[in-house]
């Protein structure tokens, strides 16, 4: 079902979904910066044009967690979990390439052989409302990593910016839930046309300029060459093009104690971070930048399909966009396919 949502009403809409759920949607925290957070008003939220800076990933896996608490009481200790989650959520806004990584954290955090409660307890109870993009950026290439500007991919309902309103696409059974919002009103024709005319310029300006094919066979054949300390060489190991990757999803755990009490926490880890891998002897089999900067390709490229079958990278550009040194990992890619 097609609907439309005019902008003038999009505030009331908000108030409307709080009403029965948390919501979560890109809220601007500094200057031209915005993350993903659960708002507390219909004004908090931000209408960018722009991907927020810090992925969608952190409304599942967030940035830093408390997974338990634990406290004496008497001579007992008592324990008590983090994971279950209390009221139904939605997550508004988050672009296809954003959406697309979820679904890759879906293999690790829902995969065979474990299952995470804190990450699978909030996907579940969260309806995902997508938006297009109708204004990407010359750092994007979703197109080349299987996705798309406007792919519809797991998004309950997909909004598409017509300038006065959106265009509300409702796509799953979770979605129908809200076909009966009294803000929404039927999608015409006009309408219609306006957005395939935006999906349709967007969609050119994010061509598929990357081949990924044979490329994990190529990096089976890299692993000792002098490849990796020219493309190391730039690198400063600040670890920005891993924290916000959408992709990206290594932890630490740490136990916070104070006297009688404590609590167990899990915060974003980095395989670019000289201590990630160092084991307890002290012995760590990525000493330097240029092993670290070859596992961060290889696990993308290499490792991830061969295990799930799926590339992991979703081309939304975070790590060329806000690398201090530059680097740009599409180059990288080409380098590699010429080997």
């Amino acid at each position: 079902m097609t609907l439309k949502l005019d902008k003038k009403d999009f505030h009331s809409f908000l108030q409307n979904l709080m009403n029965d759920y948390e919501l979560f949607a890109p809220v601007q925290v500094a200057e031209g910066v915005a993350v993903y957070k659960k708002i507390e008003h219909p004004l908090e939220a931000a209408r960018f044009s722009l991907n927020p800076q810090k992925p969608a990933k952190e409304v599942f896996f967030p940035q830093s967690e408390t997974m338990f608490r634990y406290g004496k009481v008497g001579v007992k200790t008592e324990v008590t979990s983090t994971e279950k989650v209390e009221r139904k959520r939605i997550l508004l806004g988050a672009r296809p390439c954003d959406l697309q990584a979820v679904s890759l954290l879906d293999e690790i955090f829902q995969g065979r052989e474990y299952s995470d409660p804190y990450y699978i307890n909030k996907r579940q109870a969260t309806t995902v409302i997508g938006m297009g993009c109708s204004q990407p950026l010359s750092t994007c290439f979703c197109s080349s990593m299987e996705g798309g500007p406007f792919s519809r991919n797991h998004s309950d309902i997909f909004l598409i910016d017509l300038g006065e309103a959106y265009l509300v696409e409702v796509l799953t059974e979770k979605g129908k839930a809200f076909e009966k919002n009294p803000f929404f009103k039927k999608a015409t024709q006009k309408d219609l046309k306006a957005a395939k005319s935006i999906e349709k310029n967007a969609s050119n300006q994010v061509g598929a300029i990357l081949s990924l094919e044979g490329i994990e066979r190529k990096l089976d054949q890299m692993i000792e060459s002098p490849f990796w300390d020219r493309v190391q060489e730039r690198c400063i190991g600040c670890r920005v093009c891993t924290y916000l990757c959408p992709t990206c999803h290594c932890f630490d755990i740490a136990d916070e104690t104070l006297t009688t009490k404590g609590q167990r926490v899990r915060n974003w880890d980095s395989c670019l971070s000289s201590l990630y891998s160092q084991e307890t002897s002290g012995h760590n089999p990525r000493p330097t930048n240029r092993e670290r900067t070859r596992q961060r390709l290889m696990h993308k490229f290499n490792y991830f399909p061969k295990n799930v079958g799926r590339i992991a990278c979703v081309g939304c550009g975070r790590c060329v966009l806000y690398c201090p040194a530059d680097l740009d990992i599409r180059e990288t890619i080409k380098e590699i396919q010429k080997g």
